[in-house]
């Protein structure tokens, strides 16, 4: 452009910078992009230096580009200057439209700054248009979308020094480079967006690879896992339908994944423990219940849940472990049973005995109730559908959801949420909690009165030291045993038969009346009496009973106390030679 003469523009200079525009537009990069600035201004505008400053995130602008002078270039590139320092600069000197020009009269108080620049030799000028070696030229770059690009944003700073023909621009000159600038912050902002979107493209895939890899460890976690896992659907009307299990649950119940599908939890847990599974919170909730296998059978397991939802608050799903306690509810079993059972018989024991019969006992005897209107325990439970609490630690459950009666007509308010106790309005205050379930009552007098209640049959084996003494301990312990299974062969189901300890045995039997307790004591002692081999050997041992009556308002040990003593009684009524079948 040097050999121009304005306003007269040779077509080939038109020519090549309509080339260098073009090259800065179809860069690969922001680093080919910024290189290709600076190239344009000394091959297509006629400056033999040229540098680009490039705005950082944090407003400093550093030399990203330089062109014309290989050891300028690689002298500043990459230095950086103070946002503070270039404001004060593009504050200063003459503006050129929207070029800065600092002539050297006053470029002088830049030379301490911080902003990277060079020095270049040569004569003063020698005439007012010719070019200074300190003189500055910059053309700021803004953000594009505004026209002149004085109200966007800044994003660097051309600076450019001696023209090739040795004069301070011109009016096409000034014009030239001030497009120039238009158009390379244009080209800097789509390199700056290209590149982002390149980086975002980059991040994307990235984090679909992790997805993926992660969505594959998940698979790979759920389908060989060594207990067993099930996804869930949460809330809505298909709550707790399974939607995909894994194959450890599959076998652990016995059906296909296929088959899994048609059930929720709900269906496959035993009937009992549907409220357990009810109460179990979605949030990292527990329990330990039954689930159902395809033969019928059901199976202890621990379920725990917790809840899977997507980023972006979409469905929400259970994950759901599931561990085979099966051997572990055994265990507890048997050591449970080992604490409430005789060890040598396999009956109950004292302790177990105690509390079935507690169990059966409340505090108050119905006939003490003062002011109690009559028959208003019986119509209590029958307004509740409260079933009878039998004496042997058994009963039928409560119902899940009793039916109230309504208050203003009874008084009486509904069970608490554990199927107990009543708050009894408006009757008399005596009239306490242990009256909800049906009493035990004893027969009156000597006679039958009709009256049926809870027999405790006391009974005392006879002539079972001589057979410990004749025959050993090891004689003993089968004669024992012998006779617990002749006692729960003779009773009904639901009695209860307990060994008190040494040769004492308890039977529970309720509903009987007097003469019923009497009859069961003689068809268990005709069971007693039978010879019992061991070793070959026959022996023998005769029974003594007592009868005694569980009534509410005793304690289980007074119970046993009274039945002990008709024992002992009965056994003093009997001749010696007679307390024995022989």
């Amino acid at each position: 452009m040097e050999t121009d003469q304005e306003p007269y523009v040779r077509l080939a200079t038109l020519r090549q910078l309509h080339q260098v525009m073009a090259d800065m537009n179809t860069a690969r990069s922001l680093a080919d992009t910024l290189q290709t600035v600076a190239d344009g201004v000394v091959n297509g505008l006629g400056y033999e230096l040229a540098c680009v400053n490039l705005v950082r995130p944090d407003g400093d602008l550093v030399v990203a580009a330089f062109a014309g002078n290989s050891a300028a270039e690689a002298l500043i590139t990459g230095r950086v200057g103070s946002r503070d320092s270039w404001e004060r600069r593009l504050a200063m000197g003459e503006t050129w439209g929207d070029l800065i020009f600092i002539p050297h009269t006053e470029g002088w108080v830049l030379d301490d700054d911080d902003v990277p620049q060079w020095y270049t030799d040569g004569p003063a000028p020698r005439f007012e248009d010719e070019w200074h070696p300190s003189d500055r030229l910059f053309a700021p770059m803004f953000t594009p979308g505004v026209p002149g690009g004085s109200c966007g944003e800044l994003i660097g700073v051309l600076s450019v020094d001696r023209p090739r023909n040795g004069r301070r621009p011109g009016a096409w000159g000034k014009e030239a480079l001030q497009m120039y600038a238009f158009q390379a912050a244009i080209a800097i902002s789509n390199a700056r967006l290209r590149a982002n979107m390149q980086r975002a493209l980059v991040r994307l895939e990235r984090e679909q690879q992790a997805l993926r890899a992660s969505e594959e460890s998940f698979r790979q976690a759920f389908e060989y896992a060594p207990s067993g896992m099930a996804i869930a659907e949460m809330g809505g009307d298909q709550h707790g339908r399974i939607l995909r299990s894994n194959d450890a649950l599959c076998r652990l119940l016995g059906r296909t994944a296929s088959t899994m599908r048609r059930y929720a939890f709900s269906d496959l847990v035993h009937p009992e423990d549907i409220g357990t599974l009810l109460r179990t919170s979605a949030e990292g909730g527990r329990a330990e219940l039954r689930l159902g296998r395809r033969d019928g059978s059901y199976l202890w397991v621990s379920l725990r849940n917790s809840v899977v939802a997507d980023a972006t608050d979409g469905p929400r799903f259970l994950l759901t472990h599931v561990e085979d306690i099966e051997e572990r509810k055994r265990r507890e079993l048997q050591l449970a049973h080992r604490a409430s059972h005789d060890s040598l018989t396999g009956l109950p024991n004292s302790a177990e005995l105690r509390a079935r019969l507690s169990s059966r006992l409340c505090q108050r005897p119905q006939s003490t109730v003062p002011g109690a209107a009559p028959g208003l325990v019986e119509s209590v439970d029958a307004a509740y559908g409260h079933a009878q609490v039998d004496a042997y630690g058994t009963h039928d459950q409560y119902s899940a959801a009793p039916v109230p009666v309504p208050v203003a007509d009874s008084g009486i308010q509904p069970y608490d949420v554990n199927g107990h106790g009543f708050d009894f309005r408006g009757v008399p205050e005596a009239y306490g909690a242990y009256d909800h379930h049906v009493h035990a009552v004893a027969p009156e007098g000597d006679h039958d009165d009709g009256t049926k209640g809870l027999a405790v049959l006391f009974c005392d084996l006879d002539g079972f030291k001589s057979i410990n003494d004749r025959f050993g301990h090891n004689a003993g312990d089968a004669v024992l045993i012998e006779v617990a299974r002749r006692l729960g062969r003779a009773v009904r189901d639901g009695d209860t038969v307990a060994r008190l300890g040494g040769d004492e045995f308890v039977v529970l039997a309720d509903g009987l009346g007097r003469a019923d307790a009497q009859d069961l004591a003689v068809r268990l002692r005709n069971e007693i009496i039978q010879p019992v081999r061991v070793d070959g050997r026959a022996m023998r041992v005769g029974a003594s009973f007592g009868i005694g009556w569980a009534q509410c308002g005793m304690t289980a040990d007074e119970v046993l106390k009274s039945a002990d003593e008709r024992m002992y009684v009965e056994k003093r009524s009997r001749p010696k030679q007679h307390r024995r079948a022989g």
